[in-house]
């Protein structure tokens, strides 16, 4: 169903409302997929998958994740701001509905998609009090209140003042103001949060002069995009110098943005940074800017109409230089210290990832492809845990064939990550080449010690040894974490794919030791991977479960799921050789199904620790009940499966309740009483996706309140 109306008009409050009531009805919850601060309709799955709490880590593209999730799902999916990216949204949308049979998609849009199956709905704005004949007595005030306009009206009007009324006195003037703002919502609460300064009559007043401007002065009715450009108008005008000149500069940017942004983009000349607090509350306490929490952090956003009004307003002085020159240093900054505080820069990455793809859009359709590169190639902590598959993307449109040694070494790092030796080989290739000419042995050898890791990767072994001792070489003579770590992982990973596993051990243990030192959570949770099986291999699953129980809980900290995926496998093969078959079963369905989830494939030296482990699983339970526990497995969860796999109790699995993947982790944090914020921070994802989870649990579960959700955990307890 399209939800089909202009701006302003509530198309997304109806839908999120629909969403709320109609979620309880569908097993696996009601969704959101954001598209309005989206420009580059190529990205439109990625925003889709992100939203369904899904990770782009491997080679498959974007909706192929997305029809393989949702295939046998039966959910609620809506689409919002579809109108600017029509063919894209009506694309992905035919392409879930014709896989997946058990979705249901609403879409807000101002036109219709024209995807078969298309049910449209015009979104009118809000009933208005009817017109009394003449001579006859006025409504009632109880009546007017229950219309839908007027309701509106005195609810924003009530939380901006305090104590805001419809009267006798004010009730002549707030029906006039909701019937010339023609019922829409937003011309409404923009109007109404002016009464906290000004009555209902001079409001309408005000107004009134603005729409005479508009019209040439005659009494006609004004088109509502012109109404709602007016009322727009208007409560700019109200605004002080300082207040416009900050509206106008934060149109700059693209989706969210944080104080810090706006301090350093927005503040200059006449504007000090020590304003951009008050000036940023002052807005807020207007209705024209919007704030959510996002990772612990208050981020802000304009509405799409209030951002295309300011952005006409926007000054020639050099703003979009200062806006592009702000988000290459922060990005910059990233890829310096990205290894040692790869938590705290994915956290703030994830609400700026809108920003930043405007950049390198900006960069690609102007040629610009240095600084395009460049900040791609800045980018490759978040492509490698986050976006795979779009910083393949970027970096094969933005660098060129003769790119930087660093950047070589990104797109080959990614090549490596996605199995695909055909393009890793000669692009590291080109960046050895580079790296020799210009005189740059630390980035020398970590292209090196990965394209020993390639080479292996595409079955030359001879290539791949030459090419792991001159990095080991190279690395000798350089005092650089990077190289040594990455010489570290060229070994081991080649070791263990080998079957040499004393050499895979000797070469893992030195990367934890190093890795652990300088704080490189990403390099730790492979090293402890690698001594992990290599240690499983050898015949020692105590050591590899301690391995794994380190690792796991950093790859959970930092969402690599790639890692979650390969640890699961691992505590399997730990659980059948201890004789823990049904527990071995299941973590192996869990396993196999986050591998679907995320389109993976087995990695060569971990696949023999699999086999066994499945070949026992068989032989002590029998085929039939083996076959059923793999299913239980499948069926778990990604949450409950971490926590089946660390032996960490929980009240509320797959097998004594109905909620799935991060609900109970969410449902267990409401229990303790923390806040949608504090849950964000402790499993580090958004407070937006902690939302869409409280929701769907208090749909599944019938409740209303977070005190009943708390409740039921106890009662689970007992």
């Amino acid at each position: 169903m399209s939800l089909v109306g202009p701006g302003g008009v509530g198309k997304t409050r109806l839908a999120v409302r629909l969403a709320t009531d109609l979620g309880r009805g569908f097993p696996d919850g009601a969704w959101l997929v954001e598209l309005g601060e989206l420009r580059d309709p190529a990205l439109v799955a990625h925003a889709a998958i992100a939203a369904l709490d899904l990770r782009d880590q491997v080679a498959s593209e974007p909706l192929d994740l997305l029809v393989t999730h949702l295939r046998d799902a039966e959910l609620l999916l809506v689409v919002d701001n579809c109108e600017h990216l029509l063919d894209a949204a009506a694309g992905l949308i035919a392409e879930v509905l014709r896989s997946a049979p058990g979705v249901r998609v609403i879409a807000t849009s101002q036109a219709p998609l024209r995807v078969a199956g298309e049910h449209v709905l015009p979104v009118t704005p809000l009933a208005l009090p009817s017109e009394p004949p003449a001579g006859a007595p006025p409504e009632p005030l109880d009546r007017l209140r229950s219309t839908e306009a007027v309701q509106l009206f005195v609810e924003r009007a009530a939380a901006a003042s305090g104590d805001f009324e419809l009267t006798d006195a004010n009730r002549e003037a707030v029906v006039d103001l909701c019937r010339r703002l023609d019922g829409l919502p937003l011309a409404i609460e923009l109007a109404a949060v002016r009464t906290r300064v000004l009555a209902p009559a001079q409001i309408r007043d005000r107004l009134g002069d603005r729409f005479a401007l508009l019209d040439g002065g005659t009494r006609a009715t004004l088109p509502r995009h012109q109404t709602l450009r007016a009322t727009i108008e208007w409560s700019y005008g109200q605004l002080t110098a300082a207040e416009r000149t900050l509206l106008s500069r934060l149109s700059v940017f693209v989706g969210r943005f944080t104080l810090d942004d706006v301090e350093a983009v927005c503040c200059y000349g006449d504007l000090p940074a020590a304003r951009a607090l008050e000036l940023v509350s002052s807005l807020l306490d207007k209705s024209l800017l919007l704030t959510e929490t996002a990772v612990g952090v208050a981020v802000y956003r304009l509405h799409e109409s209030m951002r295309e009004y300011a952005r006409s307003l926007q000054p020639a002085d050099g703003l979009e230089t200062r806006w592009a020159n702000h988000y290459l240093e922060r990005c910059a900054q990233f890829g310096f210290e990205g290894r040692h505080r790869l938590v705290e820069w994915l956290a703030w990455a994830e609400p700026e990832v809108d920003n930043i793809r405007a950049l390198l859009r900006q960069f690609a359709d102007t040629g610009d492809v240095e600084r395009g590169a460049a900040l791609a190639t800045s980018l490759i902590w978040f492509w490698v845990t986050r976006a795979t598959t779009e910083g393949v993307r970027w970096l094969d449109e933005l660098a060129p064939r003769e790119a930087s040694p660093w950047t070589a070494f990104a797109r080959g790092f990614l090549a490596v990550l996605q199995s695909d030796p055909v393009v890793a080989v000669p692009v590291l290739d080109r960046g050895i080449a580079a790296a020799r000419a210009t005189d740059q042995p630390e980035v020398l050898c970590q292209l090196l010690a990965m394209a020993a890791i390639a080479a292996h990767v595409a079955g030359d072994r001879d290539s791949a040894e030459r090419l792991l001792d001159e990095a080991a070489a190279t690395s000798a003579g350089v005092d650089d974490v990077g190289s040594a770590l990455m010489v570290h992982q060229a070994r081991a990973l080649n070791a263990l794919q080998d079957g040499d596993f004393d050499a895979a051990r000797s070469a893992a243990a030195d990367g934890v030791g190093l890795s652990r030192r300088v704080g490189d959570l990403y390099s730790l949770t492979m090293m402890l991977v690698n001594q992990g099986y290599a240690a499983l291999r050898s015949g020692n699953a105590d050591e590899a479960e301690r391995r794994f129980a380190e690792a796991l809980p950093i790859a959970r900290r930092i969402d690599d799921r790639v890692a979650q995926c390969y640890l699961l496998g691992g505590f399997a093969s730990c659980a059948a050789a201890g004789r823990e078959p049904q527990r071995a079963a299941r973590l192996l369905g869990a396993a196999e199904s986050l591998r679907v989830e995320l389109g993976a494939i087995v990695n060569s030296g971990m696949a023999p620790a699999l086999s066994s482990a499945t070949e026992s699983v068989r032989a002590a339970l029998g085929p039939a009940r083996s076959q059923k526990e793999l299913l239980e497995g499948r069926n778990l969860g990604r949450d409950a499966a971490l926590r089946l796999a660390l032996r960490e109790e929980s009240p509320a699995t797959a097998a004594n309740g109905p909620l799935r993947k991060r609900e109970t982790d969410v449902a267990l944090l409401v229990a303790d009483g923390l806040s949608n914020k504090e849950i964000g921070v402790r499993l580090f994802i958004s407070e937006r996706t902690v939302e869409s989870h409280v929701r769907n649990i208090l749909n599944k579960l019938g409740f209303n309140t977070r005190t009943q959700i708390a409740g039921w955990i106890t009662a689970s307890q007992e």
